[in-house]
């Protein structure tokens, strides 16, 4: 393979997800959390391992990014004004099994948002660690705003179930280019 080319097995799309009824007649859409934090929290040491941290951060915040596009694009879809779009978003999420979403600020005019996700499938009930795990939710919300507005925000993560707090919060600010 000519220097410079990556290997790739598939690209990732939304047909990837398969059809669950087909596929899982008898298991369907159930599956515990621990399954999904044991493929999650695997390969994130992996990537640590091989990595270090700051880019294992930086591939879960593209990953997050990807499939916030996806959840934008597949399940919320175009939305009259933010107050439509967080009202799909929190419907989406917690149907989904994501987590519970709160607006504590919604300032879009000013490029700003904070958000609060309780009971996060990534980190609610996980042992105080000292540093916020979600970068994934990072990116993800990240592409939810772009996806909404045309604009790009950075999303950081301020408070985490990992850090002492019961819910995860997230500023996000539009990027000024």
């Amino acid at each position: 393979m000519p220097e410079g080319i990556i290997n790739r097995k598939y690209k990732f799309n939304w047909d990837l997800l398969g059809d669950l009824e087909l596929g899982r007649p008898n298991l369907g859409h159930n599956m515990r959390v621990e399954v999904y934090r044991l493929m999650q929290y695997s390969f994130r040491d992996v990537l640590e391992e091989r990595y270090g941290a700051d880019e294992a951060d930086r591939v879960f915040h593209e990953a997050g990014f990807l499939a916030g596009k996806a959840i934008y694009d597949n399940l919320i879809g175009p939305q009259g004004d933010v107050n439509e779009l967080i009202k799909k978003l929190q419907s989406v999420l917690k149907d989904m099994g994501i987590g519970i979403l709160r607006v504590e600020e919604a300032d879009l005019d000013n490029g700003r948002i904070t958000v609060t996700v309780a009971e996060d499938l990534d980190c609610s009930g996980l042992p105080d660690t000292g540093v916020e795990l979600c970068t994934f939710d990072e990116g993800f919300l990240a592409a939810i705003l772009k996806s909404f507005s045309g604009k790009s925000f950075t999303v950081k993560e301020v408070d985490c179930w990992c850090t002492g707090d019961r819910t995860c919060r997230f500023t996000a600010v539009v990027n000024e280019d």
